[in-house]
């Protein structure tokens, strides 16, 4: 039986902050002249006094809330390199939605990539044991530092997701390719804040961060013909193609690069939430859904792509 998405629920918060009225702001000018422009955010959503796991933990009560029964495993995605052990405690989001038979594990290390990472473990896992009825995904993006401008030009807003895989889910997940470069295993660590940045560090960074940029075009043109080939499909059968909420220059490279439009949905969300780290991918996946602009047999490619060199590339039948 095909392996889909059973729900989806997407947390974000009611105060949205200008990014000019952000505190990093002048620094983000220092750093990148233009730098708004450039990131392509006007502004992000704050959701007050709390933390990435609580965010994740509210974000899946909600979610199971109009379920019948729990899901089997919990998948809980990591907070970001540099923020502590906060939001990484699988445990803790587990006890703190109220689960009690859901395995609680994280992934971690693989950024921006890692809900498809984890749309990957939860199909195979569904696949592996016929008992498993479904898999919980969950992440919360929340700047635990307060400090919300990341290098060049990211800038992080708040919320958290949850959602499920089950058998005869739909979109149906069809195919699935990821790859990681180690090469570039201490890249996102460099420069992930602006102040106090050392001028050697920085020249040195801005050399590996365009080798990465290559190796990311190169590695994602090949997953995406990968997974087309898998489904027997070209790109002339993709009705929308997906990737995270980065820059807008970012939309600009990987469209030149795979001959393929990002869908504006993914610039309007940046726009307005900023970069929401894994989750940037299920929210703009499941806006795009609740649009009605798609037909039941359509094709979403998503991209996942992370400063940590880490690449995939996910084709979701509607």
């Amino acid at each position: 039986m095909s392996i889909g998405i059973g729900a989806v629920h997407c947390l974000l918060p009611d105060e949205r902050v200008r990014v000019v009225d952000l505190s990093q702001f002048a620094g983000l000018e220092d750093a990148a002249p233009g730098g708004t422009d450039a990131s392509g955010v006007r502004s992000v959503g704050v959701h007050g006094d709390t933390d990435a796991g609580a965010l994740a933990a509210r974000a899946c009560r909600e979610l199971l809330a109009a379920s019948t029964h729990e899901p089997d495993v919990m998948i809980h995605i990591a907070a970001r390199p540099g923020e502590g052990d906060v939001g990484t405690d699988a445990g803790r989001v587990q006890h703190a939605a109220g689960m009690t038979a859901a395995f609680p594990f994280t992934v971690a290390g693989s950024g921006c990539a890692a809900s498809a990472v984890a749309w990957a473990l939860a199909r195979d896992l569904l696949a592996a044991d016929p008992a498993r009825r479904g898999v919980l995904v969950t992440y919360g993006s929340r700047p635990a530092d307060g400090s919300r401008v990341r290098h060049p030009v990211m800038i992080v807003g708040d919320g958290a997701f949850a959602m499920t895989l089950v058998r005869g889910g739909r979109p149906v997940l069809v195919a699935h390719r990821m790859r990681a470069d180690g090469r570039f295993h201490d890249l996102a660590g460099t420069h992930a804040r602006i102040p106090g940045r050392e001028s050697s560090h920085e020249s040195a960074g801005g050399q590996r961060t365009f080798e990465l940029a290559m190796s990311g075009r190169t590695h994602t043109a090949a997953l995406v013909d990968e997974v087309l080939a898998e489904a027997g499909l070209t790109k002339d059968d993709v009705s929308a193609t997906l990737m995270p909420n980065t820059t807008t220059g970012a939309y600009r490279f990987y469209e030149q690069a795979l001959d393929l439009p990002i869908h504006p949905i993914c610039g309007e969300h940046l726009a307005r939430w900023g970069h929401l780290g894994p989750m940037d991918v299920v929210l703009n996946l499941d806006r795009l859904l609740a649009t009605g602009a798609l037909t039941t047999g359509d094709h979403v490619l998503v991209l996942g792509n992370a400063r940590v060199a880490a690449w995939a590339v996910t084709l979701w039948e509607v």
